[in-house]
């Protein structure tokens, strides 16, 4: 595939660290599909997915999780994936978010209120592969320096063009021309 520059374009893969909890799961299986290096570990937390090179951590719950488990040994689990991860997101899966799902994450929320964790609701794997691999893309090193060049060519084509930015320079021109005379 080539851009309009003529320059090819490569995919872009990644190594993840998988809990071993989801070996088998859509996620990891479409993570592997998608040519990432999946490598899988018993020491990180149940439900983690993290992406090394981006250092951005994704923890997986089950909405229904909230309702039909102990809520103080998930805040623990959260408490834990939140102290080992300083860039941590929370994905909480359901398939529809009702009132029940919504009023779930408010508390999760509330609990975590003033802390770094990042609440995103995603309805399956799919969307939440999507999701992760957008961050995890938009996060890693080559690709955080080349958006932020574009973002500063992009500030410099703006400021150049603003007709504001004329206006001020003409101004600037006139009281300089005002000061020699």
């Amino acid at each position: 595939m080539a851009e309009g520059r003529g320059q090819e374009k490569t995919r872009w893969t990644a190594t993840v660290i998988v809990s071993s909890s989801l070996q088998g799961h859509e996620i990891s299986m479409s993570l592997q599909n998608q040519q990432h290096r999946v490598r899988y570990s018993d020491t990180v937390e149940n439900g983690s997915i993290i992406f090394s090179l981006s250092g951005i951590a994704f923890l997986l719950v089950d909405a229904q999780g909230l309702f039909f488990t102990e809520r103080e040994v998930l805040f623990e689990r959260i408490k834990k994936f939140m102290t080992i991860h300083r860039n941590g997101f929370l994905l909480l899966s359901a398939a529809r978010h009702g009132p029940k799902e919504w009023d779930g994450m408010f508390r999760v929320q509330q609990r975590f209120l003033g802390s770094n964790l990042r609440i995103i609701p995603v309805h399956n794997a799919a969307e939440a592969i999507k999701l992760m691999l957008t961050i995890a893309k938009t996060t890693s090193k080559p690709h955080l320096d080349n958006i932020r060049y574009r973002m500063l060519m992009a500030k410099t084509q703006i400021v150049e063009q603003s007709c504001v930015w004329k206006m001020l320079h003409q101004c600037q021109l006139a009281c300089s021309f005002v000061n020699t005379t």
